[in-house]
């Protein structure tokens, strides 16, 4: 169906007969100039903005959260540019429907009319349903725009990904969705202040549809339409973070809590760590990030790390949550606030560099066992040294295979524990008449 048939979307006035629509759809905007946020891509000059005027769209994925205008943004798109707009979800349709509506654009092409295709949620299409839409792009019998809270690098194919241009939505600010808000008051005749319509701005997460939603909830709890903080307490409860854990959100906490115990930063830990508990992450899958941490950054720089968080793990299977969760918030500052090292995590990995890019060397007949009479005939352990049987247990003896003698791995550092480590090793390479 197109745009331009029946009624027009959004900016309706009094005389609007449909109150009762979801307020999110009453209030759609209908031109870039009524459109919130994303200045960054639709600001004057910018290159979206820019397609748009000049009637030069080409496909393009709109990667953003929820709630930040993707298929709003579209729809305008579709009337700046007089194009037909066929809306089409992943969720409810798979190849037989993208041949039927294929049809229909193609038919429409020859017309001389354009269409501009809004695939909702694309990422939700497995390859096979992507790559049916790619000789229709190549055609030009449609302008795809999808739509996607997924990084479009994991989620789209190469091949349609090659074919379109990315533009990145950001979530809106709290003063762009309070604006929002105070547009809409008057529309469901409720007054409320400006720290009330913060509150609301601060619980959305930068989804507008969340904040409009919110705004009806509260709007409708509040006596004679005045919002107060005592409905919107009651009202609110507590707000929803945005997370999904098999989603793009999931990676960049973690990988925000490792960062911030790595730059021993023990309030950013603690902040990101909460960020997740909030959002009811699996604390399994934290404590065995949190173990990762111990031996990853810490290291031998403090060898008690990794033995605190095995003690945090058990607690926290053996406790649950919520009280397991003051284990976690105890470790993460604990390997915060510790000495830093990654030498015994460089080392494992310079030598396994080596083992599978090397020879493999055969193991000198002085480090090998002769457990029968026949190879200690052969010279197994022939020039053997028992360190036992010499001063302080320090022997001279070369243990590398005899091409990688005096190969070095590890390289602590002068940090914590590790630097009475470095310090050790040195006296040993001295005893031996090593070089340092």
């Amino acid at each position: 169906m197109s745009l331009f048939d029946g009624e027009v979307l959004g900016g309706p006035g009094p005389e609007d007969p449909d109150q009762k629509r979801p307020l999110a759809d009453r209030l759609r905007p209908v031109s870039l100039d009524d459109y919130a946020g994303q200045e960054h891509v639709l600001g004057p000059g910018k290159p979206l903005r820019r397609q748009i005027e000049q009637d030069r769209l080409t496909s393009i994925i709109l990667w953003g959260p929820p709630g930040v205008g993707k298929t709003t943004l579209a729809q305008i798109i579709a009337r700046m540019t007089k194009s037909e707009f066929l809306p089409f979800s992943a969720v409810l349709s798979g190849i037989k429907e993208i041949k039927g509506v294929m049809a229909d654009a193609e038919r429409l092409r020859r017309l001389g009319r354009r269409t501009i295709l809004f695939v909702d949620e694309i990422h939700r299409f497995n390859r096979a349903q992507q790559d049916a839409f790619l000789p229709y792009v190549e055609k030009g019998d449609i302008v795809l725009i999808g739509a996607t809270t997924e990084n479009p690098s994991f989620e789209v194919n190469a091949a349609l990904l090659s074919r379109s241009k990315v533009y990145m939505l950001r979530a809106l600010t709290n003063e762009e969705i309070a604006g929002l808000l105070r547009k809409a008051l008057p529309l469901i005749g409720a007054t409320a202040s400006e720290e009330t319509l913060e509150k609301i701005a601060e619980v959305s997460n930068g989804d507008a549809r969340s904040a409009y939603n919110t705004l009806e909830v509260v709007a409708a709890a509040s006596p004679g339409g005045v919002i107060t903080d005592e409905v919107m307490a009651d009202a609110l409860g507590r707000k929803v973070l945005l997370y999904d854990k098999s989603g793009e959100e999931h990676y960049n906490l973690i990988s925000a809590l490792h960062k911030s115990v790595r730059s021993s930063d023990p309030d950013a830990a603690l902040y990101w760590l909460a960020r997740m508990l909030e959002s009811g992450e699996d604390r399994m899958y934290i404590a065995r990030r949190v173990v990762r941490m111990s031996i990853e950054d810490i290291g031998l720089a403090d060898p008690r790390a990794m033995e605190q968080c095995i003690a945090m793990q058990k607690t926290v299977h053996f406790l649950g949550m919520p009280e397991g969760d003051l284990a976690l918030a105890q470790a993460v500052l604990y390997l915060a606030v510790a000495p830093k090292s990654d030498a015994a995590y460089n080392a494992l990995g310079s030598v396994l560099n080596e083992v599978r890019n090397g020879r493999a060397e055969p193991v000198p007949m002085h480090l090998r066992n002769a457990p029968t009479k026949a190879m200690k005939s052969w010279g197994y352990g022939d020039g053997y040294q028992h360190a036992h049987q010499f001063e302080d247990a320090v022997n001279e003896m070369e243990c590398h295979p005899e091409p990688l003698a005096g190969r070095r791995w590890y390289l602590p550092t002068e940090r914590g524990v590790e630097k009475r480590i470095k310090e050790r090793i040195e006296e040993l390479r001295t005893r031996r008449g090593q070089p340092l």
